[in-house]
């Protein structure tokens, strides 16, 4: 099997990478030094540092919706175990550099800096879109699907936050827990 591309590569080291570093006060040649490349090469690639990170975010989201797809796409599992799976996938240790990463630059498209702002384009709906078909398929109308569907999301991305801030594990979870109630038993 063929190597991946040299631009596929630097992606899944940033990936990494920045996930454990950050972004914070991290200059484009030591992201460069990291990476085992140069910094003229990040640019070639991904036209700018802050493109990189950009790219970076929206890698790991996809991946993160391809795990729900596949969580939404199991027949075996109800609602609420869909949402649980993912909230330990999201809230999994391992993945907190990556979340940090997330908000961090999500803080950054907020304020309309480029090419950060991208990634608000589309985010929201995609998620929604996935939830909202599920939800319809078991027996919610369309309204109810798409607040339901937006609900979640914000449920989940602010007890992640919240996890994030606090580190309290157990009472975050447990307000996921609480959350997951009004879809009856798992």
């Amino acid at each position: 099997m063929a190597a991946p591309p040299a631009r596929e590569r630097l992606l899944r080291s940033a990936i990494d990478y920045l996930g454990a570093r950050g972004i914070t006060e991290l200059s484009l040649r030591e992201l460069a030094e990291a990476l085992g490349t140069s910094h003229r090469m990040l640019i070639y690639h991904f036209g700018s540092k802050e493109g990189l990170f950009t790219e970076v975010v929206q890698a790991v989201e996809r991946s993160q919706r391809e795990l729900w797809g596949q969580l939404l796409a199991d027949p075996e599992l109800g609602p609420a175990q869909r949402s649980l799976r993912l909230w330990q996938g999201v809230s999994d240790p391992a993945v907190a550099p990556h979340a940090r990463l997330f908000f961090e630059l999500y803080g950054q498209a907020l304020q309309g800096r480029e090419p950060a702002a991208g990634l608000l384009r589309g985010d929201v709906e995609s998620w929604l879109a996935l939830s909202e078909a599920t939800l319809s398929e078991a027996g919610y109308d369309r309204e109810q699907a798409r607040t339901t569907a937006r609900l979640g999301l914000a449920v989940v991305r602010g007890l992640l936050l919240d996890l994030l801030a606090t580190g309290q594990r157990d009472e975050v979870d447990a307000a996921f827990e609480l959350f997951l109630s009004r879809y009856g038993p798992r």
